[in-house]
């Protein structure tokens, strides 16, 4: 079953070591997302329309909000990922205009050919978490090398000034911003899409149009990302009980919530508390 391995959190976001030898359903994340095979067998992931493989050669490379899935085979042997997903606001502080990281198009191509040197630092980080699970400074030490090298090889960051592909990402309808407002206030208590479609005043169809031409990613993928975001956190951070967790995000049972959580983190939520208290616990 696909776990975590380890987990490393802070104003980067966080980098997860993934076991992974099960498929992931299709979502997104709020964030620019690296994909980098450690050991194991070579695999292969969906990103948007493509699949793409991830091998010792190549790594995945997925844009903020841009539907992804694992794409792992039935009897396919596991494969242990470093995944990054990177905070705007942190590659910022490297270049201004690394910001734009959280635009849809900051890496032009989904997959990218890796380096020696990408290499190494992938397996140099992945081994800091499994030695040193809670020393974040060394983590986000080791990351900052990783993601310099990740992006001076692999993003078109130099194409355009941030500031007009920041601006073009934000230009979203009046409404879509409305029912997104909704979504993020309360993500739980948003449980029927058509309704929500309703409150701010567009048709179902005219609604899924506008908010996919608007986000690159349907409503429901949306909510789900929101949710997810919130469950990490949660489960991460919190003591909250699992079924206290699954309430407040509006699932009908814990049971529900757990197969939510792995299918879209790829480890189950026990696991991951278990690995994020290690980074927690360190002093």
């Amino acid at each position: 079953m696909s776990n975590a391995l380890r987990l490393a959190r802070g104003s980067f976001g966080r980098v997860a070591l993934l076991d992974m030898d099960r498929p992931l359903v299709r979502h997104a994340h709020p964030h620019c997302h690296v994909l980098l095979k450690v050991e194991g067998a070579d695999t292969q992931f969906s990103v948007a329309e493509r699949v793409v493989p991830l091998t010792d050669e190549s790594a995945v490379l997925i844009n903020a909000w841009e539907p992804h899935a694992y794409a792992h085979f039935e009897g396919q042997p596991a494969t242990v990922i470093l995944a990054l997903y990177i905070e705007p606001s942190w590659l910022g502080e490297f270049r201004p205009n690394w910001k734009a990281s959280g635009a849809p198009d900051f890496f032009p191509d989904p997959v990218g050919a890796t380096n020696p040197r990408i290499r190494s630092l992938s397996r140099i980080l992945a081994e800091a978490m499994v030695r040193d699970p809670g020393n974040e400074a060394e983590h986000e030490r080791l990351l900052a090398g990783l993601m310099i090298a990740v992006i001076e090889r692999f993003a078109a960051w130099r194409d355009t000034p941030a500031s007009l592909r920041l601006a073009a990402a934000s230009a979203v309808d009046h409404r879509i911003r409305k029912a997104t407002k909704t979504m993020r206030a309360d993500p739980g208590a948003v449980t029927d899409i058509d309704r929500l479609a309703s409150d701010v005043g567009l048709s179902r169809a005219h609604f899924f149009r506008l908010f996919e031409a608007s986000l690159n990613v349907s409503p429901r993928i949306y909510l789900n990302v929101v949710r997810m975001e919130r469950a990490v956190a949660a489960v991460a951070e919190g003591t909250a009980s699992f079924a206290t967790v699954s309430d407040g995000l509006g699932f009908s049972a814990p049971a529900h919530f757990s197969r939510f959580f792995h299918d879209h983190v790829g480890s189950s939520p026990t696991t991951f508390r278990t690995v994020s208290a290690l980074t927690r616990d360190r002093f």
